[in-house]
Parts: C-alpha cells; sequence; structure tokens
C-alpha cells in the first residue's frame, strides 16, 4: 500500500467510548473516531477531521471565547451545506453558523483560504522534494495553533507558518523550529491564474499495463489523480488493447496532444511509455516520471536529461504532477 491509500477501519465499536471534557485557557480539538471530546477553553482550534460527517464544535457543549475552524474544502462545502462552494462562500457561512472568529479552509496546491470578518488572504502551499502525507493535516493544525494562541500572530500569518512547517514535516518526517523553517528555503507551489479559475488541466497517464501489477498501479494513478481534481487520460481506460496497433497508437498520441502535463511510470522502461515520454517533451509538454527499481541508473539518463520531474516515491509523484498542472 501508499500513503494515499483509502483508510480502512476494522472493528470500530459501535458506541463511542464516551466523552472526555477538557477545560483549559487554549486547547486544540480533533474529530474522533470512536470518542469525542467536550471543551471549555478562552481559545479554541476545531479540526472536525470527517469529511462527510463533521459536527460542528458547539454540538456537544463544547465553549470558547475565540474559535478557529481549520479543515479542507471539501469539508468546508458539506459542513456548510454548499456542495462544491468555494471557501469565499463556505468560511463565512460557518463563521456565522458556529460563532468562529476565524476559518481556515485548506485548498491542496492553491494554499489555504484564511477567513477573518476584517481580513480574507490566501497563504500559498510550498512545494517539497519529497511528500510524506500522513499526519500532515495534524501538523497543519497543530503550528497554525501554536502560532496563534501562544505567538500572537493573525491568523494569516499563522497559517502560513503552519503551511511552511507542513512542508517540512511531508519532505522530512520531522516537527521544525522556527530556525528550520527560516532555514529551510521552500518555494510556493506556482499557481496560474487559469488554475484558479477552475481550467481543467488533464494528465497522460503512460505506463505498461500487461500483467495484472502494472494494472493495479495504474488504476491506484487513476485514483489518485483524479482526487487532487484532475482529469486523466489512461490509454489503458480510454482506449485498450483492442484493435489495429496503427489506431491504437493515433487515438494515444492525439490524448497525448491534448493533455496539458503526463505521470509516466517508468518502472520496467517499456519501450512505449520511453516513446511517449520523448514525445511529450518534445511537445515541451511536463513529464513527471515515478520510478522506485531504476533510480539513478543509466537507463533513465534520457529522461531525466531532457528536463523530466523525477521521482522515486509515489506519492511525491502524484503531488509534483499536480503541482506541474497547477502552474500552467
Amino acid at each position: 500500500m501508499h500513503d494515499l491509500a483509502v483508510p480502512r477501519i476494522y472493528d470500530a465499536p459501535k458506541q463511542g467510548r464516551g466523552v472526555l471534557e477538557v477545560s483549559a485557557e487554549k486547547a486544540v480539538r480533533f474529530g474522533m473516531l470512536d470518542g469525542d471530546a467536550k471543551v471549555h477553553a478562552k481559545w479554541a482550534v476545531y479540526d472536525p477531521q470527517n469529511i462527510r460527517e463533521g459536527r460542528p464544535f458547539a454540538e456537544n457543549g463544547s465553549t470558547a471565547e475565540r474559535l478557529a475552524l481549520v479543515m479542507n474544502s471539501f469539508e468546508a462545502a458539506h459542513m456548510a451545506g454548499m456542495h462544491g462552494a468555494h471557501p469565499s462562500r463556505s468560511a463565512p457561512a460557518l463563521a456565522a453558523e458556529q460563532n468562529a472568529e476565524v476559518v481556515v479552509v485548506k485548498m491542496g496546491a492553491q494554499g489555504a483560504y484564511v477567513w477573518t470578518a476584517s481580513e480574507q488572504r490566501q497563504v500559498p502551499a510550498y512545494r517539497t522534494k519529497r511528500v510524506w502525507k500522513i499526519g500532515s493535516g495534524d501538523c497543519f493544525v497543530g503550528h497554525f495553533a501554536n502560532a496563534w494562541m501562544e505567538g500572537g500572530l493573525r491568523p494569516w500569518e499563522a497559517a502560513d507558518i503552519a503551511s511552511r512547517a507542513t512542508a517540512y514535516y511531508c519532505e522530512t518526517q520531522g516537527f521544525p523550529t522556527a530556525e528550520h523553517l527560516a532555514n529551510h528555503g521552500t518555494k510556493p507551489v506556482s499557481v496560474s491564474e487559469a488554475y484558479r479559475s477552475g481550467e481543467p488541466r488533464q494528465v497522460y497517464l503512460a505506463g505498461p499495463f500487461f500483467d495484472l501489477m502494472q494494472q493495479w498501479l495504474v488504476e491506484q494513478a487513476v485514483i489518485n489523480l483524479e482526487d487532487m481534481g484532475l482529469k486523466v487520460f489512461s490509454p489503458l481506460h480510454d482506449v485498450g488493447l483492442k484493435g489495429d496497433r496503427s489506431t491504437i497508437a493515433q487515438k494515444d498520441l492525439q490524448a497525448l496532444r491534448d493533455s496539458q502535463v503526463m505521470f509516466a511510470i517508468a518502472d520496467g522502461v517499456d519501450p512505449g511509455t520511453v516513446f511517449e515520454v520523448g514525445y511529450a517533451r518534445a511537445l515541451n509538454k511536463p513529464v513527471v516520471v515515478y520510478s522506485e527499481r531504476h533510480q539513478g541508473q543509466e537507463s533513465l539518463t534520457m529522461l531525466e536529461g531532457s528536463g523530466c520531474v523525477m521521482c522515486t516515491n509515489y506519492a511525491t509523484a502524484i503531488y509534483s504532477t499536480l503541482w506541474e498542472a497547477a502552474a500552467l
């Protein structure tokens, strides 16, 4: 498995384990799978952590004088009852419904939208050389809470610290100090106005699919790329193996010309995949190459030398494809 796989939960208790009650000046509360927490605080940060059944902060009796909500864009739209809504619509609705002073909505490659009654700001996501996804959301919440509640920073400043810290965590699996963040040198993900406006981006998925293992990986890549909001052309799914070779090749090449970026699975150094990568680079299309078996080997010299983004980790390759698409 990989760290972008959908988690499977086994033997979850039918009844929760009761309610924890916490009274403190400052508190961070997360939604829980088999329990709940009732919080009474002067300052509170709340992440419901549930894409379909997120509960309002005060529903279980929790109280806070100053409340910040942190969630992703899907959770925000769902909780606000505004399916597909941009955070500029869902955030103020959630603030009004839950008496929140701050709403932070995470938006993937576009960073995070930070809402307060007096100011709305967009803070960037930061690009990393490697992506370890598990725990990244908790990292964001923790660093935001610390910067806002303890550091006294403005909400958007705290969110930017959280975004930088999350990038550091994803790349190193470490928890940064202020000195680490100052010296890390991460750069914001480049996002074009066309991408922000919702203009679709198609990814051409190049890779062998001649046995069960290869087909499984192609299927996973389709799922994960589509989960990132990208349209995917997969020769396996959209053309298949039936028909004469000339027709198959022409359909694939037309789809490649129509795509904006390529995700290439290079393990095995399949000749068809290598040809497609060369064709894409000749058209000056960005190509992200995923290969665990051949890293550092001469068999990938032409791919690396022609400006492809080389990745030895699956999650990193998926995110790199999103970042390349967002920049166009």
